[in-house]
């Protein structure tokens, strides 16, 4: 089922009424909005006056919802995700932790391939040098011991931006754009981690004592093309603006409905997460070789 993603960027209060979010105006209690919680996948709250009921926020551990809160600076700041996601939690965890160092650094392999494809079709759509990404995907080895995803992102960023222009997470613009699309990105894919019955913490590649998603971190790779073409799309429109509005915020959680072709299919990008981590379980107890990653159409 195709969830949607929500957005609260003014004061509220957030009640559950007939299997139902209620939205209301807290002071005149008048009643803005209302949605099926089963119709939840995403909730971001972005303002300090924003009050929920505790019932509320146990329906929607149960429907597997996840919420983001934002902090002072509108930046998503922390997610809320039920313990258990799946009947068969215990046993899918027990797969994971065996997981050998071999498998996974042929899932890693994987991965990093279908990051720099999706980054190579990023550059052809703007019309810009995306022919040294051939190479650089073709020469990925087990556990991208070669680093072939560093290079690759240092070509990428020159000229999806400019040549002199730095990644980083507190970088100058348009950096802050990115790190707001990758914030909620994060979100969804730790939800579908979750919701396949796995550890967000354990992860392919990441491995870091302060991360608690790291897995997030690696299966979100392939995806976050996806992102960087609707931040440079809103870019192209909003150029002399530096802010993130409510409206750019708005337009980014698309992104859980936008088209993605996966394992031959066209499914919303939500879906396609979900068809990811239900991949790596089953590349956890053999039945599958290849992680099922997301593709450009």
């Amino acid at each position: 089922m195709i969830t949607r993603s929500i957005y609260i960027g003014n004061p509220a209060y957030l009640k559950l009424k007939d299997e139902q979010m209620y939205i209301l105006e807290p002071s005149t209690k008048e009643v803005k909005g209302k949605v099926p919680v089963e119709d939840l996948g995403l909730l971001m709250l972005d303002h300090f006056q924003i009050t929920i009921s505790h019932q509320l926020i146990q329906k929607m551990m149960g429907n597997n919802v996840v919420v983001v809160s934002c902090d002072g600076h509108h930046l998503p700041h922390g997610i809320m995700l039920p313990l258990y996601g799946h009947t068969e939690h215990s046993d899918r965890i027990k797969d994971q932790l065996e997981a050998s160092e071999p498998l996974k650094k042929q899932l890693w392999k994987q991965t990093v391939e279908s990051k720099i494809e999706n980054q190579k079709e990023v550059l052809k759509r703007f019309g810009n040098y995306y022919e040294p990404m051939i190479d650089y995907q073709n020469n990925v080895k087990s556990g991208d011991i070669t680093n072939m995803e560093g290079i690759a992102a240092q070509h990428y960023w020159k000229y999806l931006i400019s040549l002199d222009f730095l990644r980083q997470r507190f970088g100058d613009s348009p950096n802050q754009f990115f790190n707001f699309g990758y914030s909620v990105l994060r979100s969804i894919v730790a939800r579908s981690i979750v919701e396949t019955g796995l550890l967000p913490v354990l992860g392919i590649f990441h491995k870091n004592k302060y991360n608690p998603y790291c897995l997030a971190d690696d299966l979100m790779e392939p995806y976050r093309p996806f992102i960087d073409l609707l931040v440079m799309q809103w870019l192209a429109i909003n150029s002399e603006t530096e802010e993130l509005t409510k409206e750019f915020k708005a337009f980014i959680l698309q992104i859980a409905t936008k088209d993605v072709r996966i394992d031959d299919k066209t499914r919303p990008l939500l879906v396609a997460v979900k068809t990811t981590a239900t991949s790596l379980y089953k590349c956890y107890t053999g039945e599958k070789r290849l992680i099922s990653y997301p593709e450009m159409i």
